[in-house]
């Protein structure tokens, strides 16, 4: 995360930018929104704001901002803002310490331990379970879409693959989709539906578990060595539902059905590595410190 500074401020809707949240440098993947800390003129809020990545997709980011008020579970960002129609596209969910995936491996440095693989997949399964369950296809998960905060994961970009092209257009090499995350079918045009979110999972796990999206079978860790290729599979059919993935991860203990997920959400038991726990504080001080800019005209 950029350090927040003193400057002329860029205004978002009701907010000013406090720093940008998305990572730059060797690692980091393509994220399909810029994404902001930002506070309210009234000083009562701070966000995290997303803008589309160019003009032209404008429309279709305000309507997947629109579709992503719903409640899809403990580990989704749900939008709480969004522009008035006409005005420059823009939409803000609740700030809370995070810091993207690939933010939270180069400060770890490396890929994530077992234990917190687990838990990431058990909270991002559970989210994706409950949006197939209501009838709809994330379509924006991605390495770039997980935040890690205190108390677990959180998803973001909802719709990120709808907002980049309409159905039918290809999508491979648009910017700010991540290639080893975008599901075959979806890569050619196709409508994003659930196995797709389940690939984008699988794309997700390997990238926490060993630095990039396309790992060889050996590079997996025990935990994913069979799990992770069956997410990828190339055949939509072939692939596990979000539910089946929720309980291959979850722990079991003898003669007892494993348990649908073990983290509570307000529990703060999520086991994040002690290094990215002190980037989360660091980040925490800053942003409380943050001397907010001035707005520009001012």
């Amino acid at each position: 995360m950029q350090q927040p500074r003193r400057t002329l401020a860029r205004q978002i809707g009701p907010y000013t930018v406090i720093t940008r949240l998305d990572p730059t440098g060797p690692g980091a993947t393509p994220v399909p929104e810029h994404r902001f800390i930002a506070r309210s003129a009234d000083g009562d809020r701070t966000s995290v704001v997303s803008v589309p990545l160019d003009e032209a997709t404008s429309a279709r980011f305000l309507i997947e901002a629109q579709a992503a008020r719903c409640h899809l579970g403990p580990w989704f960002a749900p939008v709480t803002e969004y522009a008035d129609p006409g005005m420059p596209a823009w939409c803000a969910h609740p700030y809370e310490p995070a810091v993207p995936l690939s933010t939270a491996l180069a400060v770890h440095g490396g890929p994530l331990p077992d234990e917190t693989l687990r838990a990431l997949g058990l909270c991002l399964a559970e989210t994706l379970a409950t949006t197939h369950a209501s009838g709809l296809a994330y379509a924006g998960v991605s390495p770039a879409a997980v935040l890690l905060a205190g108390g677990g994961p959180r998803l973001t970009c909802f719709g990120a693959v709808r907002t980049a092209a309409e159905d039918g257009q290809t999508r491979s090499g648009l910017p700010g989709l991540e290639p080893g995350s975008l599901p075959p079918e979806q890569a050619t045009g196709g409508r994003p539906r659930p196995p797709g979110d389940v690939y984008a999972l699988g794309a997700v796990l390997a990238y926490a578990a060993t630095g990039h999206t396309v790992p060889d079978h050996e590079e997996l860790p025990s935990l994913l060595r069979s799990l992770v290729p069956a997410c990828l599979a190339r055949d939509p059919a072939a692939r596990p539902r979000a539910i089946d993935v929720l309980q291959a991860l979850a722990p079991s203990t003898s003669g007892t059905a494993p348990s649908p997920t073990v983290i509570d959400p307000g529990s703060r038991e999520f086991p994040l590595p002690g290094r990215v726990i002190a980037a989360l504080a660091r980040q925490s001080a800053e942003i409380l410190a943050a001397d907010l800019p001035l707005p520009l005209g001012s």
